[in-house]
């Protein structure tokens, strides 16, 4: 439950953060702040990171989870409101659908090819004005919707490995390396992409940055890989169910964000496809 809630609220902080940090900062601190926290609290109360021979494997989760998963999102939300991303993220079940009949050799049965492309009807209701479109801004607008498929990618990938490779390790301990990791690579080519100089803090976007460090990752990342230990993966991923709508509608009531039929209409035909993919019995039609 609190990673459906809060990480439907944390959409509307990342467009207020991005008001006056720049893009891959915005992730960088905020998983390098939650790392450290996270290790001081496992070491003060006499825990233990994971071991050196562990670091590579958490290293490649932060970035596919976090790095990708959470970087694109950010930095499509620079052209595209933050109820939309979360619209797009509602595909995420079905990255995970493939991603687990790849890893894990089901067959993907009619019934579940008909979700998928229920779903994806709903990405491309939302995209296709803007792909077709002679205007700047509308391009850019497609570019974010493609890179918030991109962060899906990257989080379905993440989530499938964390979920199938060995465990020894607590689950606290394992969030705060996986967010060092990631801070690190984010803040790295922050640099390399010259963004400090961009870099300002105002009472509102530092608030917002602040809810992201310790609602978004200090709790709910940690919350997540926990259950990723403990649920299968399609329950894990129902999130995705919820995460739109309360996106959209702080989006519309706080941001003014658009609230159109196409957004509805995309919404709708996303959330069918999952429906479908649920209900599709495993390993077949």
């Amino acid at each position: 439950m609190a990673v459906c809630v809060i990480w439907g609220t944390t959409y509307l902080a990342i467009r207020i953060a991005l008001e006056t940090i720049p893009p891959t900062l915005v992730g960088g601190l905020r998983f390098l702040a939650a790392g450290i926290v996270l290790s001081f609290l496992v070491l003060a109360r006499g825990g233990r990171l994971p071991p050196l021979r562990d670091w590579p494997r958490q290293a490649t989760l932060g970035t596919l989870l976090l790095a990708i998963g959470n970087g694109c999102v950010v930095w499509a939300e620079r052209w595209i409101p933050s109820g939309i991303a979360a619209v797009g993220v509602a595909a995420l079940p079905f990255w995970m659908a493939g991603t687990e009949a790849t890893l894990g050799g089901e067959r993907l049965g009619a019934r579940t090819l008909l979700g998928l492309a229920t779903g994806f009807s709903g990405i491309v209701v939302l995209i296709w004005p803007s792909l077709i479109g002679s205007e700047v801004n509308g391009r850019w607008f497609g570019l974010g919707v493609l890179l918030v498929q991109c962060a899906c990618v990257g989080w379905a990938i993440g989530s499938s490995l964390s979920k199938r490779t060995h465990q020894g390790t607590s689950v606290v301990a394992a969030s705060a390396l996986q967010q060092l990791f990631a801070g690190v690579i984010m803040i790295v080519v922050a640099t390399v992409l010259g963004e400090w100089p961009q870099l300002t803090l105002t009472t509102r976007t530092a608030a917002a940055e602040a809810y992201l460090i310790v609602s978004g990752s200090l709790v709910a990342y940690s919350a997540y890989l926990y259950a990723l230990r403990h649920l299968p993966i399609s329950t894990v991923s129902l999130y995705a169910y919820i995460n739109p709508i309360i996106a959209v509608l702080l989006g519309t009531l706080v941001a003014s964000e658009p609230f159109t039929l196409r957004v509805v209409a995309a919404a709708v035909l996303v959330l069918a496809g999952i429906t479908i993919v649920r209900r599709a019995p495993r390993g077949g039609s």
